[in-house]
């Protein structure tokens, strides 16, 4: 993903400084030759602005210079062309002057000089992003040795996590499973609705939509107008290029605070790679919802056909919500440098038959993250049934070899992974590289017929289950932020279990037989995906 977005970032760096030429010379179209002054740099979070940058307003001869009319063509094209001076014209333009102090230049460049500060750009980024590659692959999840596993939604396997995650376990929790976006939204506007003096909301996508996601915009921009808090952050890469950027407006104008996490600059090229995949609502800290839902009209419906997903999210009451909102504090604290307090962290005493409740968050900031911890010591622990439901699938030898482990010591293995309606159909061949060793391994793999799966959840042994964020693959289990929340609960679990089964009736089963008959172009577009696996 790093190197996708780097020829992108060199000609930004070009494009926004003839921007800023273009503002600074329409404010002056119409005066005489002044003083060159400083001009600020924009906050796009698809941008690299530089911090000072100069614009003279006057005629400049023997010297490359855009004119206005230029430097809109080259607003609307990405490109612009060096013009030579006509006849002493007298129109305003953009050059260089030679007796002006070093700090007052601006020049832009001649195309011979720009397409070489591209060329060394690109190679540079380049080298970046190979050896960003490199070390995500080397440090892709391998295994751990664990003995004597405890069995999930054991006391033992509550007290492993508390050591391995930090993650305490909260006691006394109510909590809803949402299924589909005709239950899913519908509670998160009314908990919006009802806040009374803070919502904080975080998700990797936030697209346009129809009326119900309209109306989930309109819910935070009613109650920033009322004084709420609202702050809200989104992640640059995810949500940047589809969102209503006039709802990014109003919700601004209303009060509401609207953030981008991890915009791309040339100097944090280093977690350019390492994005906010958490889905967190949280409202008067004392309600909150989580799982896999993005903003966008493709989570809205029943599933009932290729335009509306299958998702699962959840509503959480009780201690548990503290738990969630450190998910946003954590995130909210590095974009903005803020830290929030007060009514933001309300007494939350536990529910009389509430369930207990572990909240894992992860960041790519060790060798292993505590989510991949996590899925690895419930894999192990797996006694009877281990069922999986992921939107993109594709674990890491060291998963690998643990799965079919499970499934040789009698654990009933299932995995239930995106079929023709996969939105990225890439990761879909990139998954398939590991089913011959996975089937011949006893482990059953099920294709989604129905419409794009993008659920995730894990059950284990019919009483413990994690929903979240997280996929199955390194990309969640290594480079991003991701949350998952793992519970005890026989009724919440049988209820997953329901769903899975539904989920599995239209679901195609993969049959080793036929597989090892594929045809020759599967096998090698399979194997031509080895090379960047690690980054899905």
């Amino acid at each position: 993903m790093l190197l996708t977005i780097m020829p992108v970032l060199g000609v930004d760096l070009l494009f926004d400084q003839r921007q800023l030429a273009l503002q600074r010379l329409e404010s002056g179209r119409n005066s005489p030759a002044r003083e060159a002054k400083s001009v600020s740099a924009c906050h796009d979070p698809h941008k690299l602005c530089s911090r000072r940058l100069t614009v003279r307003a006057d005629v400049v001869p023997n010297r490359h210079a855009i004119s206005i009319p230029e430097l809109r063509r080259a607003q609307n094209g990405w490109t612009a062309r060096a013009l030579a001076p006509k006849n002493g014209a007298t129109s305003a333009q953009v050059g260089c002057e030679t007796q002006s102090r070093p700090e007052e230049r601006f020049c832009l460049p001649s195309p011979r000089s720009r397409n070489a500060i591209l060329a060394a750009a690109g190679v540079g980024l380049a080298g970046i992003g190979a050896l960003k590659v490199a070390k995500d692959k080397k440090t892709a999840p391998r295994g751990f040795d664990l003995v004597d596993a405890p069995v999930p939604g054991s006391p033992e396997f509550g007290r492993l996590l508390e050591s391995l995650t930090g993650s305490p376990v909260r006691r006394g929790n109510r909590v809803e499973v949402l299924r589909n976006g005709d239950q899913i939204f519908p509670p998160m506007v009314e908990a919006i609705r009802s806040a009374q003096d803070n919502i904080d909301f975080s998700t990797y996508i936030y697209w346009t939509g129809g009326p119900t996601i309209a109306a989930f915009g309109d819910a935070l921009v009613e109650r920033a107008s009322a004084g709420v808090e609202v702050s809200i952050l989104l992640d640059a890469v995810g949500s940047a290029a589809k969102m209503d950027r006039k709802l990014v407006e109003r919700l601004r104008e209303a009060g509401a605070m609207v953030e981008w996490f991890r915009a791309p600059h040339w100097y944090s090229l280093n977690k350019a790679n390492n994005r906010l995949h958490r889905r967190l609502l949280i409202v008067d800290g004392s309600v909150g919802f989580t799982g896999g839902v993005g903003v966008g009209e493709e989570w809205t419906g029943d599933a009932q056909d290729p335009d509306h997903w299958r998702e699962t999210h959840l509503r959480v009451e009780g201690p548990a919500v503290r738990d969630l909102l450190g998910g946003f504090q954590e995130s909210w604290a590095e974009a903005t440098q803020r830290i929030l307090t007060g009514a933001h962290l309300p007494d939350i005493s536990g529910i009389e038959d509430g369930i207990d409740v572990q909240v894992t968050r992860s960041s790519a900031t060790k060798g292993s993250t505590d989510i991949e911890e996590l899925f690895y010591s419930a894999i192990v622990g797996a006694r009877e049934r281990l069922w999986v439901t992921t939107a993109f699938f594709v674990p890491p030898d060291a998963f690998v070899d643990a799965l079919c482990a499970s499934a040789g010591r009698g654990v009933d293995v299932r995995i239930l992974v995106n079929g023709p309606h996969i939105d990225k159909e890439l990761l879909r061949r990139a998954a398939q590289r590991s089913y011959d060793r996975l089937l011949r391994g006893g482990v059953r793999i099920f294709e989604y017929q129905r419409t794009m799966l993008h659920a995730k959840t894990l059950m284990v042994d019919g009483a413990w289950a994690s929903i979240g964020s997280n996929n199955f693959s390194n990309r969640s289990l290594a480079l991003n932020s991701e949350l998952s929340f793992s519970l005890s609960g026989e009724r919440i679990v049988a209820e997953l279990e329901e769903h899975f089964r539904d989920d599995l009736e239209t679901s195609n089963e993969f049959d080793l037989d036929s597989w090892k008959n594929r045809p020759l172009r599967k096998r090698a577009v399979e194997r031509a995906t080895s090379l960047i696996r690690d980054q899905f």
